[in-house]
């Protein structure tokens, strides 16, 4: 036995001895350069021996050494309980997820704990949807993903809510976001809505795990990765997501098996807050204005409690007008509310904002001590030496507020034209983007001038006004920016030698205006008064005739101002008049008119035709300046010329005047076919 060990020592030190002989026999010689050469550095060939310390380690990322360093023991435990999932949601186990569950079970031990403390709060709620949706109940793990079940979460790129929505995808499930509440933060309705969005993605890609993907993602970036790389796997497609994607699917499955064996892990503790569902009621609002706060005090509980139970709002109240809304609260508080009735419930939940503001405090008043000035006080109390202004000037507003409700066809244009306002002002009016067409049911606001009022008091300063500004009403010549002149009435009794001439209907277009045939004192008068007149009414009784007669007036159109698109024919046809009458009250050589031009819509008087008479004629007698003086075009005149449009032909234009056919039309213009021409005039009477 002993000749045997002392063999294999000298066995064993012999090859001790020859290894280090051999290595420095095969060591390579150094390779000096050639004598004469220019390069004097100098080569040296190295090669690492296989057993040399110095050798270059292999590289080993933080999951795969987390998972070398787990012991046998502990893997194979951890990939036993998740094949055995009887799921059908994602739960591979691999390198990436052992590393996501030793984070969350041992790293991350808070985080863990803090949603044990919410779980049977929400996952209860979680489990009725995703059953009545046919989905694996499983999923409700996906929240705790999203947002560790807080219902108010908010990512730093906007997603909200227990289960991150988008404002984009919100609204593609019908949940509502205003000022006042936002449904995403919802639990009840942001549920269903999940549920509806997983078995939409289900539909698409039928895998679950490419479901979670798209869910993080996106539908459409998952599908273009597919295309462009060919893959149809997760797993396949991990290096082409980004990290956030990559460990999306891993912290599911990770997460699900730290829930479920949280009590393997001591996850769970006595010192845990755990929250539990309860009874809810609700209080229907039907646009009340309603304090949350007020409400808390009312039932017993501190402040922020309804905002728990209602973590949708986004404020601590709900203004007056607002849609129909339920609020929260736990049914074994119903009691205290049924003490008294609605009415005074709602009155003393009414928030702040909606109670009537206080009067400010007046001053006292001493004898020979003026109130000491403020702010207040001096806008309302007028300067020394200035003309009071009547109070009805000063609460009268200048315009009012009108909502014009689109409807189908409408363009921001033709409501533009419609109510004499510049489309700028719609858009600025109603924060329209430049190029966008406008919605059927679609609610602007246009400002428009008040009305005026219509009480004439004893004396009546009548005045021509400019078109107003800010806005015109539709459908009446005054509101489209028409200048509209008051003539002076006066009851003056007829003499009684003079003829009563028979009265003649005169079927002009234009209003008619009730005169009476002046003295000769008081046509001298006419000639030399504006035509901006005052009429004053010396006896009370003939107050409410002059009132009627003005109220018939205003219709009475003498002066337009041109705008851009505007055009003679156009402006003829909207008021039933020819263009030849256009031309001749307003002394037109053409039909071409320009921006700014001033037209008159109605024949001008006797004065206003006298003084458009050249100055030689005016030093003639008055016998000859009432010769050349050009009567004023009748208005039985028929119209005589018609300019064809985009569409007209033959039949349509002569179906539009009386008496007119076809073959006539033919004759008086000379055709020898049915064809026309946009812009082509036709005389339509002889």
């Amino acid at each position: 036995m002993k000749k045997t060990l002392r063999a294999s020592a000298l066995l064993l030190l012999a090859a001790a001895f020859a290894r280090p002989a051999a290595a420095q026999v095969t060591q390579p010689p150094v390779v000096l350069p050639e004598a004469g050469a220019g390069d004097d550095t100098t080569r040296v060939r190295l090669e690492l021996q296989p057993d040399s310390l110095v050798a270059e380690p292999i590289q080993l990322d933080s999951v795969r050494l987390a998972w070398l360093q787990a012991p046998p023991e502990v893997r194979d435990l951890i990939c036993d309980r998740v094949a055995c999932f009887d799921t059908e949601a994602p739960h591979a186990i691999n390198s990436t997820v052992l590393a996501h569950i030793n984070y969350f079970t041992l790293r991350n031990r808070n985080y863990m704990q803090r949603v044990l403390e919410r779980e049977n709060l929400y996952f209860p709620l979680f489990e009725k949807y995703l059953t009545k949706y046919n989905l694996p109940p499983d999923l409700k793990y996906l929240a705790v993903v999203e947002s560790a079940l807080i219902p108010t979460a908010k990512s730093r790129v906007g997603a909200t809510g227990l289960w991150q929505f988008m404002g984009p995808t919100a609204n593609d499930l019908r949940l509502r976001r205003d000022e006042w509440v936002d449904e995403r933060m919802n639990p009840e309705k942001a549920t269903e809505a999940a549920c509806k969005h997983l078995r939409y993605l289900y539909g698409i890609f039928h895998d679950w795990e490419l479901v979670l993907a798209s869910y993080n993602w996106g539908a459409g970036n998952i599908q273009r990765v597919m295309r462009k790389s060919g893959k149809r796997n997760f797993w396949d497609l991990y290096p082409y997501m980004p990290k956030e994607t990559r460990n999306y699917v891993p912290s599911f499955t990770a997460i699900m098996y730290a829930m479920k064996y949280a009590q393997q892990h001591q996850l769970h503790s006595p010192e845990l807050k755990y929250q539990y569902a309860q009874p809810m009621d609700t209080l229907q609002l039907n646009g009340q204005a309603f304090d949350m706060t007020r409400l808390s005090q009312a039932i017993g509980l501190d402040s922020a409690a309804i905002g728990r139970f209602n973590p949708e709002l986004r404020r601590t109240y709900l203004p007056d007008g607002y849609r129909a809304y339920a609020v929260s609260f736990p049914a074994a508080l119903r009691p205290q509310l049924q003490v008294v009735d609605r009415a005074t419930l709602f009155g003393y939940c009414r928030p702040q904002q909606a109670l009537p503001a206080p009067l400010p405090a007046l001053p006292p008043r001493l004898e020979g001590v003026e109130p000491f000035p403020s702010a207040a006080l001096a806008t309302t109390t007028p300067k020394r030496g200035a003309a009071a202004a009547p109070p009805e000037a000063a609460e009268t507003p200048r315009t009012r507020r009108k909502v014009h409700t689109v409807k189908r066809g409408q363009t921001l244009a033709e409501l533009a034209e419609w109510y004499g306002v510049s489309q700028t002002q719609l858009r600025r009016w109603n924060d329209l983007p430049k190029g966008r067409a406008l919605r059927p049911k679609q609610q602007l606001v246009v400002f428009l001038p008040a009305k005026e009022n219509t009480t004439a008091p004893a004396a009546v300063a009548v005045r021509a006004t400019a078109p107003p500004a800010v806005a015109a009403m539709p459908r009446t010549p005054a509101e489209m920016g028409l200048k509209v002149t008051k003539r002076a009435v006066a009851q003056v009794s007829k003499p009684a030698t003079e003829p009563e001439e028979p009265a003649t209907a005169s079927p002009s277009p234009t209003p008619e205006v009730a005169t009476e045939t002046p003295t000769p004192r008081s046509t001298r008068a006419a000639k030399a008064a504006p035509v901006e007149a005052v009429v004053a009414m010396a006896e009370p009784s003939s107050v409410e005739t002059a009132n009627a007669q003005l109220q018939a007036q205003q219709a009475a159109v003498l002066e337009y101002v041109v705008r851009k698109g505007d055009y003679l024919t156009k402006l003829a046809r909207e008021r039933s008049l020819s263009v030849e009458q256009l031309m001749a009250w307003n002394n037109l050589r053409s039909e071409v008119v320009t921006p700014g031009q001033k037209l008159r819509f109605a024949p001008p008087t006797e004065p206003e035709a006298g003084a458009q008479t050249e100055p030689v004629k005016a030093t003639r007698n008055q016998r000859t300046v009432a010769k050349e003086v050009p009567k004023p075009v009748r208005a039985e005149l028929p119209q005589r010329v018609h300019i064809v449009q985009p569409g007209d032909t033959l039949y349509n234009i002569s179906r539009r005047y009386q008496g007119l056919t076809v073959e006539q039309l033919r004759k008086l213009n000379h055709l020898k076919s049915d064809e026309v021409k946009p812009g082509q005039k036709l005389i339509v009477a002889s």
